[in-house]
This record gives C-alpha cells, structure tokens and sequence, in this order.
C-alpha cells in the first residue's frame, strides 16, 4: 500500500532539522520505503509518499521523521489509492 505523508510547518519551525529530514528521506529511499517527496514552493510544508504494509506501519516511518520528533511540522498520513 502507498501512503502520503503531509507535512506542514509549526510556528516552533527550525531550519537547522531540515539536513535531519533529508537524511531520513534518503534512508527511507535505500531501504526502498520512499517513492518520492518534496516542499511545497510556498515553504508551508512538503509532502512524501511511501510504502508500507498497513497504515500503522506508515504511521510509524512518518512519526520517526526528525521534523516530527522535533516540533518542527504536524504530519498527517493518508492511505492513498494513486494510480
């Protein structure tokens, strides 16, 4: 199953986590988790899609994420049914 993964920027954003983000995006990509990710161009966020096997699984891998462990963005995971 695919899942996306919105993550928006709280006002406590701090850019010093965003090496962090992009070094976890870039595991999950090696471990083949990660299908593809970006900002939005208005800085208000980004989002990524994933693979995992149920959206607990999903929930996990996201919440993991440094910008979420931090504070730094809310993230909300959706099962997506893209084609």
């Amino acid at each position: 199953m695919r899942y996306l993964v919105m993550a928006m920027r709280t006002p406590q954003f701090q850019q010093s986590v965003i090496e962090a983000h992009k070094e976890y995006l870039s595991q999950l990509k090696e471990q083949g988790s990660l299908e593809l990710a970006g900002p939005f161009t208005d800085k208000t966020g980004g989002a990524y899609l994933i693979a995992a096997r149920d959206l607990e699984s999903a929930k996990a891998i996201a919440f993991n994420d440094p910008i979420h462990t931090g504070g730094s963005s809310v993230l909300s995971v959706y099962e997506w049914d893209a084609s």
